[in-house]
């Protein structure tokens, strides 16, 4: 057995993780001989007691390593261990990194410029469009966008990807084999076939759970260069990979939305406690000196016929000029409530028509 698939044997055992497993390695030297210790020698390391390491003592009793390995070469499955010379540095410096991920499709040195996009399972059109766009802008600019498959805002950031010709990661909280949600298989297809890759640290046939989702939220926010929360509630799987994302210093960028929907509390809470305000991929691009891909490429202001804007759009750009004019004026105008005004706006700023300017004041771009 080599030091692959100790790893890979390691992963598969229940009760372990990466943690425990680092502090045997500090311990007994390689992954080798952690599975040949005996039980005294494992429990000389913190956090192991005689449970885990009975487990570990009789680990092919709990496992079959060579089916798992023989399966996934079945399925076109990379695994790829913590020791070997590709596995992403992003997450080898993390402070749990995954001992083993499970790779369908194929990561490249590009994707060590990501940026993840993340939100709410259950959206509103707003929330749908702004995923769409900006990852397709960021995508476009070179950047690869990641997510976590999941249906709503992953759905949207992977499909804008996938529009911009560019590439995008899903790391899923589940195995490869139990893929979720299943809707997404076509999607997953998509991904793996030469646009980027479906990602997993679990097992093959790991079913998702309340405590995979949250480990699935920290390679999402350990993997990229920024955080862009594009709609959520206050209380969020998204927050939380926000939050993970600001310990360990990335910078966490929200899109703003209607003060009356809690679908955007979220997001206008990341706002008021410090993350950046987005309203196209340029408010996340100015971050970054270089484009990571195509420097010479800039993201191109949308152009969208008026055949596209529905009929609220349209009446609100109708009104605005080249003169400058407020929320209450346009209220007025329009009669439409405060709220569908300012969600229309914001809606007009994500398909680049309309320029807000300091005091909440607009005009046409």
């Amino acid at each position: 057995m080599n030091s692959r698939e100790a790893l890979i044997a390691l992963n598969m055992l229940p009760k372990i993780g990466p943690i425990r497993v680092r502090r045997l390695l500090e311990n007994l030297g390689s992954a080798e001989a952690i599975l040949r210790a005996n039980t005294n020698q494992l429990t000389q390391a913190q956090g192991i007691g005689p449970e885990t390491a009975k487990i570990i003592n009789q680990w092919e009793s709990h496992i079959d390593l060579t089916a798992e390995i023989n399966e996934c070469a079945e399925r076109k499955i990379t695994i790829l261990t913590q020791d070997q010379q590709d596995y992403p540095d992003t997450l080898r410096n993390m402070y749990d990194p995954p001992l083993a991920l499970y790779i369908w499709g194929e990561i490249t040195v590009k994707d060590k410029h990501a940026i993840a996009v993340v939100g709410s399972r259950r959206t509103t059109h707003y929330g749908q469009s702004a995923a769409d766009r900006l990852s397709s802008e960021l995508a476009r600019s070179g950047f690869t966008i990641i997510s976590g498959l999941a249906r709503g805002i992953d759905t949207f950031a992977h499909e804008g990807a996938l529009k911009a010709k560019g590439r995008t990661i899903a790391v899923l909280g589940s195995g490869l084999a139990q893929l979720y949600p299943p809707q997404n298989m076509g999607l997953a297809e998509k991904i793996a076939n030469g646009n980027g890759a479906v990602i997993s640290e679990f097992p093959l046939h790991t079913a998702p759970d309340k405590k995979t989702f949250p480990m699935r939220n920290r390679i999402v926010a350990a993997w990229s260069s920024g955080i862009l929360v594009c709609e959520c509630p206050k209380w969020s799987g998204s927050i939380i990979t926000a939050n993970l994302g600001a310990e360990m210093g990335k910078t966490i960028y929200a899109i703003p939305g209607p003060i009356d929907r809690p679908t955007s509390a979220g997001c206008n809470q990341l706002i008021r406690d410090g993350a950046t305000l987005v309203s196209s991929a340029h408010d996340i691009l100015e971050d970054f000196e270089t484009l990571p891909l195509h420097p010479n490429l800039e993201v191109q202001p949308d152009s969208t016929p008026s055949s596209l804007l529905d009929s609220t759009e349209r009446q609100i750009l109708q009104l605005l000029s080249k003169e400058e004019s407020i929320i209450d004026t346009l209220v007025e105008h329009s009669q439409l409530p405060v709220s569908t005004v300012i969600s229309t706006l914001l809606k007009l700023e994500m398909k680049r028509l309309i320029q807000q300017l300091p005091g909440a004041r607009y005009i046409l771009r």
